[in-house]
């Protein structure tokens, strides 16, 4: 059994390849809920792969790993989406079920779910 204590979120997670896999997984259930695909309405596929790759890059950076984020900060890339409380809390259960698609385990997946919950001032608009 590999020994964990020392190692970041990021190696926790499984690395580059596995954060990449969880975050198609998450857009495209975000993309295809009827709540929150008009988020994407009208993104251009070149649109849509620059922002994967943000995302990917911001969530590598988070967990402790190599890539260095060059997006704007959270509240910048939000402002002005009128992103409600309730698209939070689909948000937050197309997570948590992204999460459990991987299996990734429960102190993990309690620590994204955390840093999620610790973006959300940023996100929803009052």
């Amino acid at each position: 059994m590999q020994n964990t204590a020392n190692q970041s979120l990021y190696q926790r997670l499984g690395g580059y390849e596995a954060i990449a896999a969880a975050t198609d997984e998450l857009l495209s259930r975000l993309q295809s809920d009827p709540q929150l695909r008009d988020y994407w309405k009208g993104a251009s596929n070149d649109n849509r792969r620059k922002a994967r790759q943000l995302i990917v890059d911001y969530m590598v950076h988070a967990s402790g790993g190599p890539a260095f984020y060059t997006g704007r900060d959270m509240a910048t890339s939000h402002q002005g989406m009128r992103i409600s409380a309730s698209d939070w809390d689909a948000f937050m259960r197309h997570s948590a079920d992204t999460l459990d698609h991987f299996a990734v385990p429960p102190r993990e997946k309690e620590e994204v779910l955390a840093f999620f919950s610790s973006l959300r001032g940023d996100i929803v608009e009052p």
